[in-house]
């Protein structure tokens, strides 16, 4: 057994999920990404003595919503905190936040690991609280700058339990809540806006062990890629330290993700070194079961119950469900067409084929596409009743959808695309085709099956794509059986 093998990673993650309210968790500042440093601030943002907050009901709506999806307790007397640090890009010197009664406690993510099967990490909790500002150390030389347009962001922490063993649950998990935030319409979920961020604490023991062993919390981890590398790279040096005899502190460290290292920030805090104390300034939010109910009507369709949908009911696999649930908008494209046709093999087809590869040459999003639904049912049935073929769609017929907003019928039959199902055109073609290369039918029959695309490629171009492949491709093989 190999020292790795020893031992087995428990790791429990910090989900900061950026909200994405008109305006900031407790002041009616504009919550806006990318704006000019210090542009979106007021003094309750900037922390003037005297100023006071005042909640933002859109806050508790997302974290309700939130933990409804995620099958959590929803508390019914909700307290905000202040919990005192100090950073410099946070001006007032505490952050409201909550302590003993969070928003969602319980609740689980579900994931699947590589082999399909699904399981649950299950959540302590999920509560509401506000960002700090943001320090820039690497615009001025001499000097860090302070943009305070993120103090006051509407935050929600989502505290797992420490029951990921493995840097692939860790990327399942962090995937799930992406997904889901998107679907809710409460986040965008972008890591490189800061929207989503994620803080790991990670420790090590021998397996068989239920002993868990001082934690480390890796923080700045910017990617899901880097959480797994993070994960990797502080388990090693745990693992080295325990072999060595060496102590594993309980601390802070942050993750370099240039040269892959991590270094200490400091020693961990424990909740007394906050000194949580009751916001004085917000009274106590009571929820009651009607205010939940009125959310729970509201609640969007989930990827979960898309997956039921697709596979059980449209007969689609479970390889093409996963492709457009992993996508909202791509699953919502799917479903406004689908309205307009049972077509649903083909309609996927379309959308991870003919449409994404069009938006990846011309470097659109799928909200660029202004082609009625009914218009893209239409091509559908059209290509299930060979009416047209899909080089002809992927090349010329859905560009010119996107350009001329028509019907692709009445495209098809103006451009003289339509699909024949001639048998003496093609059998005619076929004649043509093998005469003109002798020595590549033999080679064919000898085994050299590969050629049967040069055969149907000097159809396709003779009969400029309008003949049935399917058909062509039939009757080629045929002829050339010896």
């Amino acid at each position: 057994m190999s020292i790795k093998e020893k031992y087995e990673t428990v790791v429990g993650l910090e989900v900061h999920v950026q909200l994405n309210t008109v305006s900031k968790a407790y002041c009616s500042d504009s919550n806006l990404f990318g704006e000019p440093p210090n542009t979106c601030i007021s003094p309750i943002s900037a922390g003037y003595p005297g100023t006071l907050p005042k909640i933002n009901k859109e806050v508790i709506n997302s974290a309700i919503k939130l933990g409804l999806a995620l099958n959590c307790n929803i508390t019914e007397y909700n307290l905000y905190a202040r919990k005192n640090y100090f950073y410099p890009d946070l001006p007032k010197g505490y952050q409201i936040t909550q302590d003993t009664t969070p928003i969602c406690t319980g609740g689980y993510v579900e994931i699947a690991n590589s082999k399909e099967k699904s399981f649950k990490i299950a959540l302590t909790r999920i509560h509401m609280e506000e960002d700090a500002g943001k320090s820039i150390h690497d615009l001025d030389p001499f000097h860090s700058l302070i943009d305070l347009n993120r103090a006051g962001v509407p935050l929600l922490e989502i505290v797992s339990e420490p029951e990921i063993s493995s840097t692939e649950q860790a990327y399942q998990y962090l995937y799930e809540i992406r997904k889901l935030v998107r679907y809710l319409g409460i986040s965008n979920g972008n890591m490189e806006e800061g929207s989503l961020r994620c803080d790991a604490n990670i420790s090590v023991r021998l397996k068989g062990s239920k002993e868990l062993r001082n934690r480390v919390e890796v923080k700045n981890i910017n990617s899901f890629k880097n959480v797994m590398k993070a994960i990797d790279l502080e388990a090693k040096r745990q693992i080295n330290c325990y072999e060595n005899n060496e102590d594993v502190n309980q601390e802070t460290r942050n993750y370099n993700a240039h040269n892959n290292t991590t270094t200490v920030l400091r020693s961990k805090e424990d909740a007394h070194d906050y000194r949580y104390f009751t916001e004085p300034d917000i009274p106590p939010v009571i929820i009651d079961e009607t205010f939940i109910n009125d959310i729970k009507k509201d609640m969007p369709i989930l990827p979960k119950e898309r997956f039921h949908t697709y596979t059980k009911i449209y007969k689609l696999s479970d390889y093409d469900a996963n492709l457009l649930i992993d996508d909202k908008s791509l699953s919502d494209l799917f479903d406004t067409i689908t309205e307009h046709t049972s077509s649903y093999k083909t309609v996927v087809n379309i959308i991870m084929g003919v449409i994404k590869s069009y938006l990846n040459e011309k470097s659109l999003s799928i909200n660029d596409i202004k082609i009625p639904p009914k218009h893209i049912a239409e091509l559908a049935e059209m290509l299930d009743k060979n009416q047209i073929n899909h080089i002809i769609v992927s090349q010329k017929l859905f560009p010119e959808m996107m350009i001329n907003n028509t019907s692709p019928k009445i495209i098809a039959k103006e451009k003289n695309w339509i699909q024949e199902d001639d048998t003496k055109t093609i059998e005619m073609q076929i004649i043509k085709v093998l005469e003109k290369y002798p020595q590549k039918v033999i080679e064919y029959q000898n085994g050299n099956t590969n050629l049967i695309g040069l055969f149907m490629g000097e159809i396709m171009r003779e009969t400029k794509g309008k003949i049935n492949p399917k058909l062509i491709n039939e009757t080629l093989k045929k002829k050339l059986k010896k």
